[in-house]
């Protein structure tokens, strides 16, 4: 969790800059939480109080209205429905990363995260942008290789993986779409060598820096055993206290 955490705010810089390279600083002035981390806290939190996923999203949405959400998201926060808007979007996927860290069968993390997506993106690829990430952490946790991690991607969800950053990055373009960005996101996880290179490698593309940083630190969080120390305090020091009280209680539920 807090590997997705640490993509978003290092990412939030160079979302509306898009960068080609892996040489940047990891934080500057600017650098903060954005929707991501909101709606990852809310997931981990509903998961941990047994609440509502819709609910609990929506909660702690509004109580940060600022942080950056889609126009559909921001509709729905503020609607009195409850109803799923069939997106698309890879905001199913930055917020799932918890779900692969407290569920401990394949199949009840693909339940879960269906779960969680589905109170706004119900459209088939929100749904699949969930569950690769959430089992991309799953698999990585349980100690699979990055070849089984690659393969699962493929052959489970028909995401195209036999590709490198190299080959994606000079026409790779900013999207928001699941489709678009997941199996690019979790290829800047398998080509990485630690927790940091994961995130330098999906910043890199130039796309939803972000999102796409904070679905693949999610990922090298688990396969890595953590976060490191200095990025950790760095991050954490941006966040507001109650959602450092969930990322604590998380991290003693995983203990």
């Amino acid at each position: 969790m807090l590997g997705a955490i640490a993509g978003d705010v290092i990412g939030s810089v160079y979302e509306e800059f898009p960068i080609k390279t892996k040489h940047f600083p990891l934080f500057g002035e600017y650098s903060t939480f954005t929707d991501d981390t909101v709606l990852t806290v809310a997931v981990a939190h509903a998961i941990l109080n047994n609440e509502n996923y819709g609910n609990t999203i929506k909660s702690f949405g509004q109580r940060y209205p600022d942080a950056g959400y889609g126009m559909s998201f921001y509709e729905w926060m503020f609607s009195p429905s409850m109803e799923p808007y069939n997106s698309w979007g890879n905001g199913s996927a930055m917020r799932v990363s918890s779900i692969g860290f407290l569920f401990d069968s394949v199949d009840s993390v693909l339940l879960e995260a269906k779960k969680s997506a589905e109170v706004t993106h119900n459209h088939p690829e929100g749904v699949k942008g969930a569950q690769a990430t959430a089992l991309a952490v799953y698999l990585a946790r349980t100690g699979a290789s990055k070849d089984t991690i690659r393969s699962e991607m493929q052959k489970r969800f028909g995401y195209w993986m036999d590709r490198t950053l190299r080959e994606i990055r000079p026409e790779y373009n900013f999207t928001v779409s699941c489709q678009g960005s997941v199996p690019e996101a979790i290829i800047a996880f398998l080509e990485s060598r630690d927790f940091e290179s994961a995130i330098r490698n999906a910043i890199s593309l130039g796309g939803d820096s972000d999102t796409m940083a904070s679905i693949a630190g999610g990922i090298a969080q688990a396969f890595y055993g953590g976060v490191p120390d200095d990025i950790r305090q760095k991050v954490i020091s941006c966040l507001p206290k109650e959602f450092e009280k969930v990322l604590y209680a998380f991290e003693d539920r995983i203990k």
